[in-house]
């Protein structure tokens, strides 16, 4: 009897390449003047959304578009749609951002956009199709001096990042989105191409156990291979895992920023002092937040649990975890005496590196 096993390791992956655009001084400022409609665009709808919570796109896009269509007429109708939208994720963000505390500003500022450009107002049927593309031709107004369509056609300057998932588009292995995406940065324009990675599948090579610690993470590794192959055998040493452990120094870090947290808070103290000589909680003040946000320790831990994942999925592999519940860090700390350990495990990401 021969064991077969089978399984796919899939990964989604998006990836953005900028490409520098070679423009005529008329084209430059007539993306100039498209730029500044569309952020006025943009400012106005956006401030519209926060005031009266409207964060829907397709209604802020009936209410808007007939307005800015009838006061741009010479402005390409997708660029309208595309501004609203965008207005529509500013406003979003920013009210999920003031509900968490993170802003104390009453409408969000928005100091610069990216246009978008859909797939009909640029040529991206004709782009798709070449070989070896270098110029692009876009639409930002729907009449003038060249034509109907007000299309102007743009020379890239392709590097080798472009090429690299060019040929990957070539060989089926991504695709191109359809938005094109056009935005200015120290008075150069740039397009930006983006690419969806096609999934790959692979045919498990290994079985991979793991266990978390507090700064480590211990690993056992089997070959499939090898062990169906030789377990008719019996021969054991071909049965022996291979033991390695992650070193992903969670507890320190977590010590490391409570150290940080309370000096700040030793800090802030003296401004926050009661008739009664007690202090107000710190930590539910606006003054502790906007410190404790600049010290970025949830982008720390993403980071190290992102690595721990790269570790886990380098080689396709069967990864074998245990049914962790909603909060593993509860019945990990229930044996536990030391307090100061308690808090420290509270901070390692258990489930975020399972998932």
């Amino acid at each position: 009897m021969v064991l077969k096993i089978s399984v796919f390791l899939v990964l989604l992956l998006r990836r953005a390449v900028a490409v520098e655009l070679e423009v005529t001084r008329e084209l430059n400022s007539l993306l100039y003047s498209v730029e500044s409609v569309y952020l006025g665009i943009v400012r106005e709808v956006a401030i519209y959304a926060v005031v009266n919570n409207v964060t829907s796109a397709v209604k802020l896009q009936r209410l808007f578009y007939n307005k800015y269509r009838r006061e741009y007429q010479g402005l390409n109708s997708n660029l309208i749609i595309q501004a609203i939208r965008q207005a529509s994720e500013v406003a979003k963000s920013f009210m999920e951002r003031r509900r968490k505390g993170l802003v104390d500003k009453l409408y969000p500022e928005v100091k610069a956009v990216s246009i978008r450009f859909v797939e009909t107002a640029w040529n991206y049927e004709q782009f798709v199709k070449s070989i070896a593309p270098v110029r692009i031709a876009i639409s930002p107004i729907s009449t003038g001096k060249r034509g109907k369509s007000g299309r102007f056609e743009v020379w890239l300057r392709p590097h080798k990042r472009f090429w690299l998932y060019w040929w990957r588009v070539l060989n089926g292995e991504a695709e191109l989105a359809s938005t094109l995406v056009v935005k200015r940065k120290a008075n150069k324009w740039y397009a930006v191409f983006i690419f969806e990675l096609k999934p790959r599948e692979e045919e498990s090579k290994s079985i991979i156990s793991y266990d978390i610690n507090e700064n480590t993470i211990s690993l056992c590794k089997i070959d499939i291979k090898t062990t169906v192959d030789k377990v008719a055998d019996w021969n054991r040493q071909h049965l022996t895992p291979e033991l390695y452990s992650i070193r992903t120094d969670f507890g320190k870090l977590a010590k490391r920023y409570e150290r940080v947290r309370n000096a700040i808070i030793e800090r802030l103290k003296p401004h926050f002092t009661l008739p009664n000589g007690k202090y107000v909680n710190i930590t539910n003040t606006r003054e502790y937040r906007k410190r404790v946000k600049r010290l970025r320790e949830g982008d720390r831990k993403i980071g190290r649990v992102r690595h721990v994942a790269s570790e886990l999925t380098k080689s396709p592999s069967i990864v074998i975890t245990e049914e962790l519940g909603e909060n593993p860090q509860e019945s990990m700390i229930n044996e536990i005496k030391r307090s100061e350990t308690r808090p420290r495990l509270q901070d390692i990401s258990c489930i975020g590196i399972q998932k």
